[in-house]
C-alpha cells in the first residue's frame, strides 16, 4: 500500500530549514491576521489572545500526531494513508477527501483577496472591483500553479522570497507595536485568561475561528516523500511552524487590543492589519502591511496547491481516484495531471463564484465550511497516532504524553468544535462543509468496489516499524544502531 508504481516524486529535495519555511507559509500568518482578526474580535472581544492561546495547545497535540505518524509512514497523502491504516480505509479516504475539498475551496477564497490587495496598492477604489480582483487573483493563482508544476526546489525558492519578506515586515511591526505610546487601552493579563469569554459557547466560537488561523502547517507531511531524512524533519518542522505562527498571532492580536479602539476594528473589518500599520507607522505602515498580507496570501496559495495535489497524487497511485492523478512528469518530478486538474477546477470555481454576485457572502460561507472539514481530518489523525503507537505508549513517559495523551486530547478538541459549531453556522456553510464531504462517498465506494489495494491495508503499528533498521541520511548502519532508542522514540522537544 502506498508503494510507488511507475515514477515517484523527487526524493531529498528539501532540507530542514526549507521545510520549516513551508510550515510557516502554510499557516499564512499575515493573511490569517488580516482576514480573521476582526471576525475573532467580533466573536470574543478582548478574549481574542486567549482564544489563540487555548487553541494552540490542542493544535500542538495534532502537530505531535503528525510528527509521530510521519516517522513510521512516509506518504505524500499523510493523514489519508495513516488514518486508512490505523482506523479504517473509509475514514482514511474521507480524511484525504476533506483536505482535497477544503484546499480547493480555499484556493478560490484565497485568490480573490490576493487580487484585491494587489489592486489596493495602486488604487484603493479598484480593490472593491470584484471582476478586476478576480482577474488579478486568477493571474496570481496561475503563476503559483506554474511554480508548483516546476518542482519542489523551485517551489521552495519562491517560498523563501515571499515568506522571507512577509516575516521581516511582520517582525518590524511587532517591534513597532511594543514601542508605540499612543494606545487605546493598557495591556491586561486577563486577556489571556477565561474571564472575557461569554460562557462555553463563546469559548467554542472563538476556538473554531482560532483553529483555522493555524491551518496549513501540515503541508510538511504532504512533502515528506521529497524531504531529506523526512521521518525526523517533517514532524519537527510542523511543530516549529506552529510555534512561530503562534507567537506572531499573539503579538499582533495583543497589539490590536492595545492600539486600536473597538470602533476602528469594527469599521475596518476586512483591513484591520492596514489600520494597525497606519497607527504604528503613519504614512507608510498600512501599505507595507498590505504588501506582507498580499505575499502571505500568494505564498499560502502555493502551499495549499502542494497539499491538494500531493494528496490526489497519493490517491491516484493507490487507485482510490483515477490512476492518471498518480502520474509524475519526467522532467519536473511533479504530479502534473493532479496539478492541471486542480488548477482547472479552482479557476472554474473562481469564475463561477464571481458570476454569483455576492462573493463576500460566498467566501464567508466557504471559509466556515473549510473549518468543519479541517476539524475532521485533524481529529482523525489525532486518533490514528494513538492506535499506531498503542503498544509503545507505556514504554516511556514521553511516548505516553507526546504520542498518546496530548494528540488524543487534541482530537477530542477538534471533534468538539466541529459539533459545537454546527449550531452556529449558516445553512450554506453546513451544506458546503458536510455536502463537500458527502460527495467523496461516490469515488470512495466506486474504487472500493473496483478492489483497490488501499482498502486491504497493512496495519500501521509503530512497534514493528521502530524495531526495523531505519538508517537516517548520513548515518552508517553501526551509527544508526548505536543511536536508536529501542524502548520508544526520542521526542522532538
Amino acid at each position: 500500500m502506498g508503494n510507488n508504481r511507475g515514477r515517484g516524486l523527487q526524493a531529498n529535495v528539501l532540507g530542514t530549514f526549507d521545510t520549516v519555511v513551508m510550515a510557516v507559509a502554510g499557516s499564512a500568518p499575515a493573511y490569517s491576521l488580516a482576514a480573521t482578526t476582526a471576525v475573532l474580535v467580533g466573536a470574543v472581544g478582548l478574549a481574542s489572545p486567549a482564544a489563540l492561546l487555548y487553541c494552540a495547545i490542542p493544535m500542538l497535540g495534532i502537530a505531535l500526531a503528525f510528527s509521530y505518524l510521519s516517522r513510521i509512514d512516509t506518504n505524500a497523502g499523510a493523514s489519508y494513508s495513516w488514518v486508512g491504516r490505523t482506523l479504517h480505509p473509509f475514514l482514511g479516504f474521507i480524511s484525504g477527501w476533506a483536505l482535497v475539498v477544503s484546499a480547493t475551496i480555499f484556493m478560490v477564497a484565497g485568490s480573490l483577496p490576493a487580487g484585491s490587495m494587489t489592486l489596493s496598492l495602486f488604487d484603493e477604489g479598484l480593490a472593491d472591483n470584484t471582476a478586476l480582483s478576480t482577474l488579478v487573483g486568477a493571474a496570481w493563482f496561475v503563476a503559483m500553479l506554474l511554480v508548483v508544476l516546476g518542482g519542489a526546489r523551485l517551489t521552495v525558492r519562491a517560498q523563501l522570497i515571499m515568506s522571507g519578506v512577509e516575516l521581516a515586515i511582520l517582525a518590524l511591526f511587532a517591534v513597532g507595536a511594543v514601542l508605540h505610546t499612543d494606545n487605546a487601552r493598557p495591556f491586561e493579563w486577563s486577556w489571556l485568561g477565561f474571564s472575557h469569554f461569554d460562557g462555553v459557547s463563546g469559548f467554542a466560537s472563538g476556538a473554531l475561528i482560532a483553529a483555522f488561523y493555524y491551518w496549513g502547517w501540515d503541508v510538511t507531511s504532504n512533502l515528506s516523500e521529497e524531504t531529506k531524512d523526512s521521518r525526523r524533519t517533517t514532524g519537527l518542522a510542523g511543530l516549529i511552524g506552529v510555534g512561530i505562527v503562534f507567537l506572531l498571532f499573539e503579538a499582533f492580536t495583543i497589539a490590536v487590543n492595545v492600539i486600536l479602539t473597538s470602533q476602528q476594528i469594527q469599521d475596518n473589518d476586512a483591513n484591520v492589519l492596514a489600520v494597525l500599520g497606519e497607527e504604528i507607522w503613519p504614512g507608510w505602515g498600512g501599505k507595507l502591511l498590505i504588501v506582507s498580507v498580499m505575499l502571505s496570501t500568494i505564498a499560502t496559495l502555493e502551499t495549499t496547491l502542494i497539499q491538494v495535489t500531493r494528496s490526489l497524487f497519493a490517491m491516484g497511485r493507490d487507485h482510490t481516484m483515477p490512476s492518471a492523478l498518480g502520474k509524475v512528469h519526467r522532467t519536473w518530478n511533479t504530479p502534473y495531471v493532479a496539478i492541471t486538474v486542480v488548477g482547472a477546477v479552482a479557476l472554474l470555481m473562481l469564475v463561477a463564484s464571481n458570476a454569483l454576485g455576492s462573493v463576500g457572502d460566498i467566501l464567508e460561507n466557504a471559509i466556515a465550511a473549510i473549518g468543519l472539514q479541517i476539524a475532521v481530518y485533524y481529529g482523525l489523525a489525532g486518533l490514528a497516532v494513538v492506535v499506531a503507537y498503542r503498544k509503545m505508549l507505556l514504554k516511556s513517559p514521553s511516548n505516553f504524553l507526546f504520542g498518546g495523551l496530548w494528540p488524543f486530547l487534541g482530537a477530542l478538541f477538534m471533534f468538539w468544535i466541529f459539533i459545537e459549531s454546527l449550531s452556529d453556522l449558516s445553512n450554506a456553510s453546513i451544506a458546503i462543509g458536510i455536502g463537500g464531504l458527502a460527495v467523496g462517498l461516490v469515488p470512495m465506494l466506486w474504487y472500493w468496489r473496483q478492489g483497490s489495494d488501499y482498502y486491504r491495508p497493512a496495519d500501521l503499528d509503530a512497534s514493528d516499524v521502530v524495531e526495523t533498521d531505519y538508517i537516517p541520511d548520513g548515518y552508517t548502519a553501526a551509527e544508526a544502531e548505536r543511536s536508536r532508542v529501542h524502548e520508544g522514540l526520542p521526542t522532538d522537544f
